[in-house]
């Protein structure tokens, strides 16, 4: 922390309070905090530092939406989701940061467009569809393709929001349940990373100082989403959660 100015910790203080608000309002814009940590601190060291503030995040989300919450849903994903962490964690024994930032960026870009190509002509189903009978195998295909990509990026890059939001548009998840079920996947999966990424050294006694001093920021941020969320309607939430998807994903391949 005495390396950095006051300017490169008030963007990281703005870019944790952003982690609070997608959270609670616009998954998927956090791919911008993202960016920014990464910016400021060296890529790889910088996924470390920031998974404790999503993990933060995300309890504040479960409080916020915990009724919410699809579990036939989220019982279909987690196997997938282990193997994409897993083939994450390999990658990032080798992988350099610029192959790092390649990869995500074009998978979030490529999914944002079958995302897009999915919905267009679609009606918006109500958040029960979702319970509607066993999946066919089609929907097994997306959810284990989905889940996999979205535990690799998660590991990679704390990148798997974008993935994981365009699956449960895909999904039909109205706003409600799409926050719920988004709460409760990532404060899972984003603890159960915690002992892979002490493996790697991307936690550690240092980067837990700046988490404490950057998790004051996550609160004040869920606080105004959940303040927003309510006044965002079904078809501008939809959009801002895939152009927040399209933003992260080019300023990943363009850094």
């Amino acid at each position: 922390m005495d390396t950095l100015t006051l300017w490169q910790l008030a963007a990281l203080a703005a870019a944790s309070a952003l982690v609070g608000f997608s959270k609670t309002a616009v998954s998927g814009a956090n791919t911008i905090s993202l960016a920014v940590f990464a910016a400021v601190l060296p890529a790889r060291e910088s996924t470390g530092v920031l998974l404790p503030i999503l993990i933060a995040g995300d309890v504040l989300a479960v409080l916020t939406y915990r009724r919410h919450a699809h579990w036939p849903t989220l019982l279909r994903l987690f196997p997938a989701v282990a193997v994409g962490v897993l083939a994450g964690t390999l990658f990032m024994m080798w992988a350099g940061d610029a192959a790092v930032r390649t990869s995500i960026g074009a998978i979030l870009i490529f999914m944002a467009g079958v995302t897009v190509w999915r919905r267009r002509g679609a009606a918006g189903s109500e958040e029960a569809a979702v319970d509607a009978g066993p999946p066919a195998a089609g929907e097994r295909l997306m959810a284990r393709s989905y889940g996999v990509l979205g535990g690799f990026t998660t590991m990679v890059a704390n990148a798997g929001g974008p993935v994981m939001s365009l699956y449960l548009l895909s999904a039909g998840f109205r706003k409600l349940g799409f926050l719920g079920t988004s709460a409760w996947f990532f404060l899972i999966v984003n603890t159960s990373k915690v002992p892979f990424s002490v493996g790697l050294g991307l936690i550690d006694a240092r980067s837990l100082l700046l988490d404490a001093c950057m998790l004051l920021f996550v609160l004040p941020g869920a606080w105004i989403g959940r303040t927003c969320v309510d006044r965002i309607n079904q078809t501008l939430f939809e959009r801002l959660v895939i152009g927040a998807t399209v933003l992260g994903g080019l300023q990943l391949l363009l850094n």
